[in-house]
């Protein structure tokens, strides 16, 4: 699979570079698509709406903007397209396989907003932004005070960490 290394142009604000490019791999869980990405540190989200929500069966989910050029995709997704509020059409890709939720895309395809999940570098794809914060369930705010543990409902308590 072709990983991208093509110069890009840098997110620039107030005079300064801010941006950092990574290349992103991932497989959906039964192997049948596969992707890679370049992507932008600082276009990370996680998205809080009630769509993410009811499409996710979760409280937000995680996703990072790629531009659609950068973007190769292995194997066919299937897709669901839904007109947001805004009247925009957005592309749900998901695997048909296993239900994998892959990304969102215009219908055009030049953006891609892929969900960090299925990503190798997840872990490293920390949200810089959280939207559509007044969908979000109030028990978020401290998820950190709940009870924690390593796997299994008997498996022993963890400390969630921010080190990556």
């Amino acid at each position: 699979m072709r990983v991208f290394s093509a110069p890009v142009e840098p997110l620039i604000e107030r005079g300064v570079r801010v941006t950092k490019m990574i290349d992103v791999t991932g497989t959906c869980h039964c192997g049948a698509i596969s992707i890679a990405a370049l992507v932008e540190d600082t276009r990370m989200i996680a998205c809080h709406c009630s769509d993410c929500q009811q499409f996710s069966g979760a409280p937000f989910r995680a996703v990072v903007i790629a531009i659609g050029d950068h973007v190769q995709l292995t194997g066919t997704p299937r897709e669901y397209a839904k007109t947001a509020d805004s009247g925009n059409i957005r592309l749900q890709g998901f695997c048909g396989e296993c239900g994998t939720q892959l990304y969102a895309a215009d219908q055009d395809k030049t953006t891609f907003n892929i969900r960090t999940g299925w990503l190798d570098q997840r872990h490293e794809l920390v949200p810089k932004v959280h939207i559509f914060g007044s969908s979000s369930p109030r028990w978020l705010a401290d998820i950190a005070d709940h009870n924690w543990l390593t796997a299994g409902p008997c498996s022993a308590p963890f400390t969630p960490s921010s080190d990556v």
